[in-house]
């Protein structure tokens, strides 16, 4: 099959046709199905094979070739870029992805990291983690953990201790463990999607508080008994907010007081170089912690830390975290396990630390005037916007330019919610890349309005 038959299968694919006809580009660059040099189909016969508008396809061609992976050369057609690179192809393919992945620095040591790891895996106890581990994970891995978390100042015991397949599959266990259709659970005004949809599924209400204080917890509880409290405490996503040592030690004692449950999801705590305690320290008996490594170290590693009140409870945990992914991946608890043993963790932690510090510096360069939140060791901004301004159409304007950012209504609790975008740093955009959408950024927040793309 000739370059010009290649067909891009959009089937399904979620968001505008146009960023779908994009993303199709990148990965068969990246899959090595298009080449350096190869002709694209004519934009007319492919909005003909796909049944698709003709500007749909206009379009996505105009988006890949900004993000550098096609030369358009008038009546020859378009070319895949003769300096295109797989890791730009990949970049481009996940532009569209909301996700808010830690940052890639050059020259990581992570895949060397993996490599190493698992040589010596193979050469050691690897055959054992070829199998089914035991609800909850392998001894060893739970013992990682404990230790971990007490470094931390979260005093743990590996019965007491899970290691789960992510972040969200410990919210779903700490979830079909503790709460019932009904309950009332206290969190932020904006807050990470996935505990949202979790709580819409079992049938719980959302309690959004003005800010996350004992003194707005003492409130909403006083208005009708709350069943839990939903925390990110440090660099929360979306809003940067950290919640301060004094602060967590109030939310802390209240919540044991009033028997409030604490699902503690910290999921940045181990970033920044000096590490606060959990909330959960303040309340051993009735907070479930997470700490969980996609944004510590990279989400490819599935792997989170989970800390019950006790080994009873963890047993309970352990049950439902089998239900819905039945373990972690094995091989990858045991890379973590032993990095932790080996001071490699908190090498690999200290260059992503590193390089999310450098992409900040880098937005407060670029961006002098704008007025944001955020945490000097964090990956992503919080960005309000002026009255007038549409985020939608600014994220979608932003994307074109490889720039991640979210509208805040996507992070809403409730009916009410702030106009501001989340802008990530981080993810498979190098410096060079994450400076152009910085600039464009910078432009649209200039200029008079935002505008809507234009329509042919």
């Amino acid at each position: 099959m000739g370059t010009e038959d290649w067909v891009p299968d959009i089937a399904g694919a979620a968001g505008p046709k146009y960023k779908a006809v994009a993303s199709a580009i990148a990965a068969a660059i990246t899959g090595g199905t298009l080449r350096q040099g190869d002709r694209l189909p004519p934009q007319r016969e492919l909005a003909a094979t796909l049944g698709i508008d003709l500007t749909t396809v206009t379009k996505g061609y105009d988006l890949a070739r900004r993000r550098g992976l096609i030369v358009a050369r008038g009546r020859a057609g378009s070319f895949i870029a003769p300096a295109v690179k797989d890791g730009a192809a990949a970049t481009a393919a996940q532009t569209d992805v909301a996700m808010n992945s830690p940052p890639v620095a050059e020259g990581s040591r992570l895949p060397q990291a993996i490599a190493d790891g698992l040589a010596l895996l193979a050469r050691g106890d690897g055959l054992a983690r070829l199998h089914y581990q035991r609800p909850g994970g392998a001894a060893a891995d739970r013992e990682a953990g404990a230790r971990l978390l007490s470094r931390i100042g979260l005093a743990s015991d590996a019965e007491q201790m899970l290691v789960v397949a992510g972040g969200q599959n410990a919210l779903h266990a700490i979830a079909a463990t503790i709460l019932r259709p009904g309950d009332r659970v206290a969190c932020g005004r904006h807050l990470y999607p996935g505990f949202r949809a979790i709580a819409q599924r079992i049938g719980v209400t959302l309690v959004p508080l003005r800010a996350i204080t004992a003194a707005d917890l003492v409130d909403a509880h006083g208005r009708a008994p709350l069943r839990a409290l939903y925390v990110v405490p440090t660099n929360d996503s979306p809003t940067t907010a950290t919640i301060g040592i004094d602060e967590r030690a109030a939310i802390g004692a209240w919540a044991e007081r009033a028997g409030v449950q604490i699902i503690e999801d910290d999921a940045y705590g181990l970033l920044p170089e000096r590490v606060l305690p959990p909330v959960t320290s303040f309340a051993p008996q009735t907070g479930w912690y997470v700490a969980s490594l996609s944004k510590i170290l990279s989400p490819a590693l599935r792997v989170a830390f989970l800390r019950a009140p006790g080994a009873i409870e963890a047993a309970e945990l352990a049950a439902a975290q089998h239900e819905s992914a039945v373990m972690a991946p094995p091989l990858n608890a045991a890379l973590v396990s032993l990095w932790l043993s080996n001071s490699r963790f908190d090498a690999l932690a200290a260059e992503v630390r590193a390089e999310s510090a450098w992409r900040q510096r880098l937005a407060r360069s670029l961006l002098i005037d704008a007025d944001y939140a955020a945490q000097p060791e964090g990956f992503h901004l919080w960005l309000p916007l002026a009255e007038g301004r549409n985020p939608e159409i600014l994220a979608s304007s932003l994307s074109l330019d490889g720039l991640s950012a979210v509208p805040a209504e996507r992070f809403a609790a409730g009916a009410g919610h702030d106009r501001a975008l989340r802008i990530s740093l981080g993810g498979a955009i190098d410096r060079a890349a994450l400076a152009r959408g910085l600039r464009a950024l910078d432009r649209h927040l200039r200029s008079p309005a935002t505008q809507a793309p234009p329509v042919i």
